[in-house]
């Protein structure tokens, strides 16, 4: 299996799993929490099949990872993804990012700049920032995300379990947009992740993202399902137009959190119009 290393811990390497397909220009898929690049299946085949390069990887702690109890962070995870890029050489890249991984784009294209970035899809984001403050009340309370870590502390495959009913909708579309099949697939992958890193996780989603979004200089698609019961589309997706001029918006009707799965077909459609378009140009061209 393919890694590369981005850090040490004591005697043992961290490393980074990913994965490699095709020809054409690169796309790179970045997955939510609490699962892994094989959580994209339902995208990469369509842009395979479409003339694009597809790479996955997993997030350190998560998946096929190493799970270090440190670098859960967002500038040790876009540090991640720039050594990813570096390591492939990768140009001209649309970086696709789901949930937490709107997260490492958001960080990543402030830190180190779209030189070799064309273009970025933000589904379910995360950004601009989910922590209710004097400043921002348009966020969550610090409660709830004590609530998150207790819950985590206290049985973790419980509280994967409860996460995969929020993040599917599983009550309102079970049998329809998801199977159960699915919903215990995508457990199995959540509950094989760090349960250190699943508990610090939840501190990287108060992260503050508005002094990011401005540094942004590239196209960008925003996707999310106006029945996210994971991260609400008030506090987040429907905020971030003003924040990126020139971005698109677009809202799934009566969708949740996993748009991935869930509303495949739509998320695949907007996906191709957006990288296809002659709006994007080429990082060379700039």
């Amino acid at each position: 299996m393919p890694f590369i290393a981005v850090g040490v811990e004591n005697s043992a390497p961290i490393d980074i799993y990913y994965e490699d397909h095709g020809s054409g220009q690169p796309v790179v898929l970045i997955h939510g929490f609490p699962y892994a690049g094989s959580t994209w299946e339902k995208q990469v085949g369509p842009l395979l099949a479409a003339g694009y390069r597809t790479i996955t990887y997993d997030r350190r702690g998560f998946g096929n990872s190493s799970q270090p109890a440190t670098g859960y962070d967002y500038d040790t995870f876009a540090a991640d993804l720039d050594a990813l890029l570096r390591e492939l050489d990768l140009q001209d890249v649309i970086l696709i990012g789901h949930s937490m991984g709107t997260g490492e784009i958001t960080r990543y294209l402030s830190t180190y700049g779209s030189d070799r970035v064309n273009g970025a899809v933000l589904l379910s984001p995360l950004p601009p920032f989910l922590l209710k403050t004097p400043d921002n009340p348009e966020g969550l309370d610090q409660s709830v995300f004590d609530g998150f870590k207790q819950q985590i502390v206290k049985d973790r495959f419980q509280y994967v379990t409860d996460f995969g009913k929020n993040f599917f909708s599983y009550d309102e579309n079970k049998g329809k947009r998801v199977s159960e099949e699915a919903f215990h697939a995508h457990w199995t992958i959540g509950t094989r992740a760090s349960a250190i890193g699943t508990l610090k996780c939840v501190d990287t989603w108060l992260t503050d993202f508005r002094s990011d979004l401005p540094r942004i200089d590239v196209p960008v698609l925003i996707i999310q399902g106006d029945h996210d019961m994971v991260l609400p589309i008030s506090a987040t997706g429907q905020r971030l137009p003003s924040m990126l001029p020139g971005s698109q918006f677009i809202t799934l009707s009566g969708a949740p959190h996993g748009i991935p799965w869930t509303h495949a077909d739509e998320v695949n459609q907007a996906i191709m119009e957006f990288i296809s378009a002659k709006a994007l140009v080429t990082a060379s061209s700039r």
